[in-house]
């Protein structure tokens, strides 16, 4: 297998598109890391057509959504954008088997 970062396809510094070969396939990786004004979905939404086969996206998407959190009481319009963008590529949202805590307090 042999992995390329793709800057041809979406060149923004939270955007990181990684493709790899397997024979003659390519796949991509997407890994996002969206602010608080949701940029990168919207440079997505605009480029979603130029990669192929998507095998994940991941990364931070900082959406606070009932849709993947039970403790947030709300949907949100971005959370929609999202769930367009990933099904343009073909993806579903996956939960964890044991959910818990992305990230935990720098201290004690």
């Amino acid at each position: 297998m042999r992995f390329s970062l793709r800057k041809d396809l979406i060149n923004h510094r939270d955007i990181n598109v990684i493709d790899f070969h397997n024979r003659q396939d390519v796949n991509f990786i997407i890994n996002i890391y969206s602010d608080s004004n949701q940029i990168v979905l919207q440079v997505l939404q605009n480029s979603t057509r130029k990669i192929g086969i998507t095998v994940v996206m991941t990364g931070d998407f900082n959406i606070r959504d009932s849709d993947w959190d039970p403790n947030v009481q709300y949907h949100s319009i971005h959370m929609e954008d999202l769930m367009t963008i990933a099904d343009s590529l073909d993806l579903e949202l996956t939960m964890p088997i044991n959910p818990g805590p992305t990230r935990f307090a720098d201290n004690q």
